[in-house]
């Protein structure tokens, strides 16, 4: 069915010029004068309008933002985010990035979002089935700290609920609020297929965590022990790398007498130390061998302060900093990573001081029981006391703090289960060197080859109740070092249990969960289905295509996901990362909350619109970090604007779909060589231009070159479609010749635009589908609609023939802005060319009349200079295309001639102004030389201005003297 909907012809012009100047322009004939008097136009609308769902250009004077949601729901209900593979059998797959299930929407979820969701609608439109997988993860430190202190409100504590009423309410937390930041994604416009939806607690994925460890267990690679770790005292668990952020803050560093055992009051070394309360755990003193100072105190004992004579040995290393405060280093392993590597290389003891709740134990004697910091101060005063406190100074600090909780971390020896990694390296730094895995941009193969080269065993386990239970059982009454069963359930685990032990043998589950991570890095095959590898998704989808995801996380998860695939399925989970930077504020800045300078998406949406959002992001450089600025927004904005005024000519320059021009319409097409050659030149140009285009902008989607697509698009829109073939269209619609003459711009008009469209819609995917829809024989969606044709026709020549008619036109616009020549004047002209050029020139007379503001009828062509050559201004385009604007059409010359004398006499008075300054001794001596530098540029300007004032008044007074 088709809309008919009305429209006063004022409108109908409001794209690009007035609709007063085209009705009163001078060579439309009287009939196509009366043809755009303000009567009532009927204009084709798109079907698709009478089910609400999509407004048109014609009926809504912008893009109305609050549509995205309603067309969003028209997508997914109709089914265009499932993989269809009616087009193709080479699926492109991609795994989202999952969110915190905590988490709210954030311009890092903006960005991935935005990315992954341009390729898979690029590759939807090349007739790929496409499968976007999405997710969240239970993100267990992050969702257990949250319940805590939701039941902290009221009064509750978690160890009062015990584990299993705990799990429950986190489950019921999740059930309520955990869908937030999956509408927030779904609100960025990304076309996952949510019928696919995972969460990594779900029981597919469970089966999978639990399989993965299992296997590893088997093949020896999962082993436990007390190793180093990140621990948080409030927490009370071994936290990730990742969930650790330095700090820099003030603080003290304090230098500490450390007596030598058997020497004299005079026999003591001083160690500088950022952390006093350690000291309980010393097991050493280092020196530098080399070092003078120190070289006669090498292998005896020092006393340890405050530990009643407890001494340790004074040893030599090369690694002690000679240099670095007081050169002498004391030995902690049990609470700094540095010394831990240390006392492992010499085979020293590790003595740790402190308990799980950051508390000192009874290894400190005395300050057993205090809080660290609370004994640090106590310490000191007591060291100051007993004269082993030399000084305190002020120093910077580098402070590890809990990403989820802010509170320091404490470098901590912990039992916990850990994976050995360096035989998971080794095939994944394979991966990448025989070219099986790419990492976009290149330069991050280094940083991945460096991190797997030196990479440290995974501890996987956390001391938390959310999370996957580590599937480990241990025998009642046995020694849980020793005495341990691995198995996939319980079941299992008895069984194998009483087999081993007897039917009595009763069982208990390690209390740990796994780290968050090991689930992550199944994430893109567990997702499909593994470990049935026989699955329909897992057979037709993995390996997937692509992994997009910030550079931040190369190590933590991605590198482990290579792993891990490789281990269990046997190949890479992906052929390509493609890593994105950060989004910083205008001035670079990392954005927080303590800066006060986060830009919130949704706030930004409403704003500047999700198309606006999501083109501006996605403009900058893979691996590089972008800065943020409302300027950008609000440029982007314009853009959207623009295309849709664009869409409002296209439409109201169209006839109604009944109307009997349309088979002339239809009749046109562009796909050959000789069907380009009969069309004028301005269609020749812009329809050669958007086949370069495609060429060009289609290469760059292949190679992940997103902000050259948006770029070389929006400068063609912009620049030749808008700024020039609409404005140059205008000349073809307004004719009275024959039908033909208006069509061949209207099959061009629609030919390119909706071009535009498919080539924008993967960056701006809401006001390119409502444009789409309004167009008239429209039969599917744009977001299922092919993609454009590579290798079509074009003619170079064309293209620089109009360039030659845009150059003149652009020398004829500046003349006119120079001499202030009103907008609606017209004047005359006389273009001298060699014969090939005024050919073509003469053809597209009428478009450089329109498009230069001409008097049509005063245009002359000739071969050399006008009689009054003398009297005008003399323009050169180009190589042997010249144009001669006679002054008296321009101005009235002697107004023009008062009028620059008195600019001249003022710009002079400035000028000498400016070099007055420049001669003076006093500004040369005591200006700075950035204000000299800007007076001298200023004084040149200004004598550059001058010179032109006076050029110009000579040749408006010679041509007064004529006249």
């Amino acid at each position: 069915m088709i809309l008919h909907t009305t429209f006063s012809a004022p409108s109908l012009f409001s794209c690009c010029s007035s609709y007063r100047a085209l009705r009163l322009h001078p060579f439309l004939s009287p009939k196509r004068r009366r043809s755009v008097t303000p009567r009532l136009f009927t204009v084709v609308a798109a079907a698709a309008a009478e089910n609400g769902v999509f407004t048109s250009p014609q009926t809504s004077k912008s893009f109305d933002f609050a549509n995205e949601e309603r067309i969003y729901s028209w997508w997914e209900s109709q089914g265009y985010f499932r993989p269809n593979f009616d087009r193709g059998t080479d699926p492109f797959v991609i795994s989202m990035p999952p969110p915190n299930v905590t988490g709210s929407l954030h311009m890092g979820h903006a960005m991935f979002v935005t990315l992954e969701d341009i390729m898979v609608r690029y590759h939807r439109m090349k007739g790929r089935p496409t499968l976007w997988v999405p997710g969240t993860d239970h993100a267990g430190i992050a969702t257990q700290l949250v319940v805590e202190r939701m039941l902290a409100s009221e009064g509750i504590k978690r160890v009062d609920l015990g584990r299993e009423e705990f799990v429950k309410r986190v489950w019921e937390w999740k059930e309520k609020y955990g869908g937030t930041i999956t509408n927030q994604i779904k609100r960025l416009g990304a076309s996952c297929d949510w019928k696919r939806e995972h969460f990594t607690l779900d029981e597919q994925l469970s089966r999978a965590v639990v399989e993965a460890f299992v296997r590893l267990h088997e093949k020896g690679l999962i082993y436990q022990g007390s190793y180093m770790v990140n621990w948080s005292p409030s927490l009370q668990t071994a936290v990730s790398d990742l969930e650790v952020e330095y700090h820099e803050e003030s603080g003290s560093l304090y230098y500490i007498k450390y007596r030598v055992a058997g020497g004299s009051k005079t026999d003591f070394l001083t160690i500088a130390t950022t952390r006093p309360e350690t000291l309980f755990g010393d097991v050493a003193i280092a020196v530098h061998p080399e070092d003078e100072r120190y070289s006669k105190y090498i292998n005896r004992m020092a006393i340890v302060p405050m530990t009643y004579g407890r001494h340790v040995p004074i040893i030599a290393d090369k690694l002690v900093e000679k240099e670095f405060g007081t050169g002498v280093l004391k030995i902690s392993p049990g609470h700094d990573h540095n010394d831990y590597n240390l006392a492992r290389k010499l085979g020293l003891p590790i003595l740790n001081v402190m308990n799980k709740d950051g508390t000192l134990n009874k290894v400190a004697g005395l300050y057993c029981g205090l809080d660290r910091f609370e004994a640090r101060k106590k310490l000191w005063a007591d060291l100051e006391e007993t004269g082993l406190a030399v000084k305190k100074e002020p120093h910077t600090l580098r402070v590890p703090r809990s990403q989820r909780g802010g509170e320091v971390i404490e470098p901590l020896v912990s039992k916990q289960w850990f994976v050995t990694m360096e035989p998971l390296a080794e095939k994944a730094l394979q991966a990448v060197e025989k070219g099986d895995l790419k990492i976009i941009p290149e330069r991050f193969d280094k940083i991945y080859n460096h991190w797997l080269s030196n990479i440290k065993d995974w501890c996987i386990s956390r001391q938390l109740w959310w999370g996957h239970r580590i599937p480990v059982w241990y025998i009642v009454g046995k020694d849980c070092e020793e005495e341990y069963i691995v198995a996939r359930s319980f079941e299992e685990a008895l069984g194998k249990a009483q087999e081993k032990y007897g039917r009595d043998a009763k069982i208990y589950q390690d209390p740990d969960v796994l780290d968050t991570w090991f689930s992550s890095a199944l994430w893109p095959f567990s997702t499909l289905g593994w470990p049935d590898e026989s699955t329909e998704d897992f057979r037709r989808f993995y390996p997937t295509s692509m992994l997009e995801t910030g550079h931040d996380i190369l190590f933590f998860w991605v590198a482990r996901m290579v792993m891990m695939g490789i281990e269990f399925t046997g190949t890479v989970p992906f052929s390509y990362i493609y890593l994105h930077g950060l989004i910083r504020d205008p001035e670079g800045r990392k954005m927080s909350k303590t800066l006060g300078n986060v830009i919130d998406p949704l706030d930004t949406i409403k704003e500047y619109g999700t198309d606006a959002l999501r083109f501006t992001l996605a403009l900058g450089t893979a691996g590089q970090d972008l800065n943020l600025s409302t300027e950008r927004l609000t440029s982007n904005k314009a853009f959207t604007n623009k295309l849709w005024n664009a869409g409002k000519f296209v439409l109201q320059n169209l006839p109604s779909q009944n109307d009997a021009s349309w088979e002339s319409i239809l009749m046109y097409k562009f796909d050959k060589v000789e069907l380009l050659d009969i069309l004028p030149l301005p269609e020749r140009w812009v329809v050669s231009k958007l086949h370069l285009l495609i060429d060009s902008v289609t290469a760059s989607y292949d190679k992940f070159f997103f902000g050259d697509v948006g770029r070389e698009t929006y400068n063609f829109f912009w620049g030749d479609f808008a700024d020039w073939y609409i404005e140059a269209s205008k000349a073809r619609l307004s004719q009275s010749g024959s039908v033909s003459e208006a069509s061949v711009a209207q099959a061009v008009l629609l030919y390119v635009f909706e071009n535009i469209l498919k080539l924008l819609h993967p960056f701006m995917p809401f006001v390119t589908e409502e444009l789409w829809q309004a167009l008239p024989n429209r039969k599917e969606a744009l977001i299922a609609s092919p993609w454009p044709l590579t290798s079509l026709p074009r003619q170079i020549i064309s293209i620089k023939k109009f360039e030659n008619l845009q150059a003149l036109t652009k020398a004829i616009r500046n003349a006119r802005a120079e001499y202030s020549v009103e907008p609606v004047k017209r004047i005359s002209a006389s273009i001298v060319a060699n014969a090939e050029v005024t050919e073509y020139i003469m053809k597209e007379k009428v478009v450089l009349a329109l498009l230069s503001r001409l008097d049509l009828q005063s245009i002359n062509f000739t071969d050399s200079p006008p009689v009054n050559a003398d009297q005008s201004v003399h323009l050169v385009a180009g190589e042997g295309l010249e144009a001669y604007l006679p002054l008296a059409d321009m101005v009235d010359i002697t107004s023009e001639i008062q009028r620059l004398h008195k600019r001249l006499s003022k710009m002079q008075t400035e000028y000498d102004g400016l070099i007055a300054r420049l001669n003076s001794p006093k500004f040369k001596e005591k200006a700075p030389e950035d204000i000299v530098r800007g007076v001298q540029e200023k004084a040149a300007e200004a004598e550059e201005k001058i010179a032109l004032t006076k050029n110009r008044l000579a040749l408006l007074e010679s041509t007064a003297l004529v006249t």
